[in-house]
């Protein structure tokens, strides 16, 4: 990518597009009402995937842009687990009848933080309360510091395949800076014992943009973790946002690299990935070649949600937790981000929705064009708009975004049909942007697009 595209955009904040509208365009017009309504329709409907968010860690992790919690207790843990066991009972209760389970995703924080009994537990709870198909699909996001073999055990035991183990960087400087000491050694035993217990499907998490990190330690990082070879690769740019996570602020902002180092930095992992035999899925996942991530995406039908790129093709979401957001036909529906204003409402038998949004058909129409973007680098505007009963003029005509970024040559658009250049990959979010209705109307600061 050229250094002048890397200046002009680089810098630019920008959603990640894991949802549209995103979050900050959520109002909380949108409460437990409207939320138990929307859920009546969930069980006669196709099957569903369930996000269940753990916000509780050990230790900090200054980079960190997730909703989390410190605890070195277990009273905390045991106390939130069974507050979500009975907002799985409201929700069953609000859908009025058996809701079909397709996927589980557990997300935080760290999942993997609650005893292997209690995990157990929930997995009851979850089965008892839902209709699971007989291949549901169980992922879980883990640590592998605090990872021990009773754990590993209680996951394989429960069903659980697929597993995504945060790296970031192999780097003890790296590690230093960001309050994360991370052996490979932990990481490989993590690996094998998951393995063993029939994890078929590893993920590992990567970052750029951290730090002290350069081009050489990345690709140092690239050939360590290759190894093992995870099935996946999801690698992130780093989003300094001190101004919302405080914890941030222990981060030597100095030492982070600007966005053409940034840009480098994700080039070369891209590079050495490839080398290495993964394929590269939309901007920031990389997949072994039979992969279904990457089969996915060379027949077209690759996914995006609040995980990423995925093949989750289910077109409800469940969310349950606190902050967790789900996704109905209606629109979206997310909890209290506070654990004690989540606490309170499950206590009080109401479902803990703070704010959602309602979807219009414009908003659907938009969604699809960035998704596809997103996913594939190309969208066929006008067949997209046809099918929703839109003129194709309606999202490309005046489109000012668009122009400037046709003119710079990150995208093309012919016929109805708008692609993102070779070189210009690392900016679909800016092309993506250009059809987003809501960016800058919130104030609200993304990360880097590069």
């Amino acid at each position: 990518m050229s250094k002048y595209l890397v200046a002009k955009y680089g810098e630019a904040r920008l959603p990640r597009y894991t949802s549209y509208p995103t979050a900050p365009a959520f109002g909380e017009a949108v409460g437990p009402e409207q939320y138990a309504a929307a859920l009546k329709d969930v069980a006669r409907g196709d099957p569903v995937s369930l996000y269940l968010h753990v916000p509780f860690c050990r230790s900090m992790c200054w980079y960190c842009g997730c909703h989390t919690t410190i605890t070195q207790k277990d009273a905390p843990i045991l106390d939130y687990l069974d507050v979500m066991s009975r907002e799985i009972e409201l929700v069953a209760k609000a859908a009025e009848g058996g809701i079909p389970v397709r996927n589980v995703h557990f997300g935080g924080g760290t999942p993997t933080i609650m005893k292997p009994h209690e995990f157990a537990a929930l997995m009851k709870k979850l089965r008892t309360s839902f209709d699971f198909e007989d291949d549901t699909s169980i992922a879980v996001e883990i640590d592998p510091r605090t990872l021990d073999s009773q754990m590993i055990a209680a996951l394989g035991e429960n069903g659980v395949n697929r597993a995504s183990l945060g790296v970031q960087s192999f780097d003890p400087v790296v590690q230093k800076a960001i309050n994360r000491i991370q052996t490979f050694n932990q990481t490989k035993a993590a690996v094998a014992g998951l393995r063993a217990y029939g994890v078929t499907s590893i993920n590992f998490d990567l970052i750029y943009g951290l730090p002290f990190q350069t081009v050489d330690s990345c690709i140092e990082t690239v050939q360590m973790a290759v190894e093992l070879r995870p099935e996946r690769f999801a690698v992130f740019g780093y989003a300094h946002v001190p101004a919302f996570k405080k914890h941030q602020r222990l981060i030597d902002e100095t030492a982070l690299p600007g966005a053409s180092e940034r840009n480098e930095q994700a080039e070369a992992i891209a590079q050495e990935l490839v080398a290495a035999g993964y394929v590269q899925i939309g901007l920031d996942h990389f997949a072994l070649p039979d992969d279904e991530l990457a089969v996915a995406s060379t027949k077209g039908r690759l996914h995006r949600n609040f995980q990423g790129y995925t093949t989750d093709d289910c077109s409800t979401l469940i969310g349950l937790g606190a902050s967790s957001i789900g996704r109905l036909t209606s629109g979206y529906y997310q909890n209290h981000v506070a654990i004690g204003r989540y606490t309170e409402m499950v206590a009080s038998g109401i479902l803990p929705t703070a704010k959602g949004y309602i979807l219009t058909d414009e908003d659907r129409l938009r969604a699809q064009v960035i998704e596809r973007l997103m996913c594939d680098f190309e969208v066929d505007v006008a067949k997209i708009s046809g099918k929703a009963g839109y003129e194709v003029e309606f999202l490309l005509d005046r489109n000012e975004r668009l122009e400037e970024l046709i003119r710079d040559g990150v995208a093309v658009a012919v016929d109805g049909r708008v692609s993102v250049t070779k070189d210009s990959r690392f900016m679909v979010r800016a092309v993506a942007a250009a059809f987003d209705a809501y960016l800058g109307a919130s104030g609200r600061t993304h990360s880097k697009a590069a």
